[in-house]
């Protein structure tokens, strides 16, 4: 597989090259590493990985020695900007998305709930560990009953039972739980009536997890259901700065330009995918790339892709500007995940009946645009957050 950043991308300008526009030579570097493992160790498991509904310790292990949350060389800020963050992720979707988001549960999801809900004392004695994934966690929101409106539906419950906390309910989609050391646990406070956050320990009494078969998208990533029946925490493990549902929005903010660049790093291995193809195609005598149709398509996908590599550029730029705001995230991943749709089918389109083997790469991205279109905000949640900053009036429910 050729490396990905040097393949085709916007106006002709390899990815490596855009990159650089937005990072140090430095931070370039630790993608090119990135990307030369994901293409020699990585991509080779994958349709295994698909077509096994498994994620071997070998897909995450290689990545996990890059220690790319705070790579040599490359300036601390730097490595925890929204622009170098979502560039990592963006050489991980082009592989696989699946692979990204398992990487992101814990760089992302896990990491930020402790960095923005966490005192400072846990958020010193955690960030080392967790950025070299000594301790593993996932973020543990989403709810049987309750996704789009869980803001106001959560009904996972904590009750203060003197230096202890007594948990009651369950999660749903819970990516990565069973190898997770801890789950960033949210619950609605009996006494209050406000949302908290806990961290605790997948082994804790009381926690029983179970495996969500039958998927048909992001197959290697493995998702949980999680059962919570009275399970006791510790006052000294209780996120002390997520005291509302208002916290858990600002830590979802943050994060949902996430999935916009996992969004648009699919469409850019979706158009590697169709590329290879195409060039290597013949059909009626001749290449299937010179085909005018087949063009036309591929110059549709590489449009998709052009415009998704400036709304997400733009966005991390504003967020390390330091100004975030929910329309703009939300307005990132509603419009990236629904070019994605389209660029995925365009690139299974082109691969005709192979487009449905794992051999052609496409298939994976046609499935996995699916779960990115409905995860992280759904686009109609999306497009509601954007039209209430953009006419003063919530049409929520």
């Amino acid at each position: 597989m050729p490396p990905l950043l040097r393949s085709a991308s916007p106006f002709g300008v390899d990815a490596l090259g855009f990159a650089g526009a937005h990072l140090s030579p430095a931070a370039v570097a630790a993608l090119t590493r990135l990307d030369e493992v994901l293409g020699s160790a990585v991509h080779p498991q994958l349709a295994a990985a698909w077509e096994t509904a498994t994620l071997p310790a070998s897909v995450l292990d290689p990545l996990i020695a890059l220690d790319l949350m705070r790579p040599d060389g490359v300036d601390a800020d730097e490595a925890a900007s929204s622009m170098f963050s979502g560039w990592r992720t963006y050489v991980l979707a082009r592989t696989d998305a699946s692979v990204a988001t398992a990487y992101n549960a814990q760089s992302g999801l896990f990491r930020t709930a402790v960095r923005l809900g966490g005192s400072p004392a846990q958020f010193a004695a955690l960030d080392d560990e967790i950025a070299a994934f000594r301790i593993r966690g996932v973020f543990a929101l989403t709810e049987p009953g309750h996704g789009s409106d869980i803001a106001g539906g959560l009904e996972t419950t904590a009750r203060r039972d003197g230096d202890a906390w007594v948990i009651d309910g369950a999660k749903r989609w819970i990516g990565g739980a069973d190898t997770a050391d801890v789950l960033v646990v949210f619950a609605r406070d009996v006494a209050d009536g406000q949302v908290k956050a806990f961290l605790v320990p997948r082994t804790a009494p009381g926690v029983a997890l179970t495996r969500i078969e039958g998927k048909v998208s992001l197959r290697p990533m493995q998702n949980f259901d999680v059962a919570l029946d009275g399970v006791r925490v510790a006052e000294t493990d209780r996120l002390p700065r997520v005291r509302a549902w208002r916290d858990v929005a600002g830590i979802l903010r943050a994060l949902r330009s996430d999935v916009a660049w996992i969004a648009t790093g699919m469409q850019a291995g979706a158009l590697d995918a169709a590329l290879r193809y195409v060039g290597a195609r013949e059909q009626f005598g001749g290449p299937l790339g010179g085909f005018q149709l087949v063009q036309e398509k591929l110059a549709r996908m590489l449009g998709n892709l052009t415009s998704s590599l400036g709304i997400v550029t733009r966005l991390s730029a504003a967020q390390d500007a330091g100004d975030v705001r929910d329309e703009t995230s939300a307005l990132a991943k509603m419009q990236t995940a629904l070019l994605a749709r389209e660029t995925v089918s365009l690139a299974r389109e082109i691969q005709g009946g192979n487009g449905i083997l794992l051999a052609h790469d496409a298939a994976r991205f046609f499935a996995d645009a699916e779960s990115v279109y409905s995860y992280e905000g759904t686009h109609d949640i999306n497009a509601l957050i954007v039209g209430r900053a953009l006419t003063g009036e919530s049409a929520f429910t």
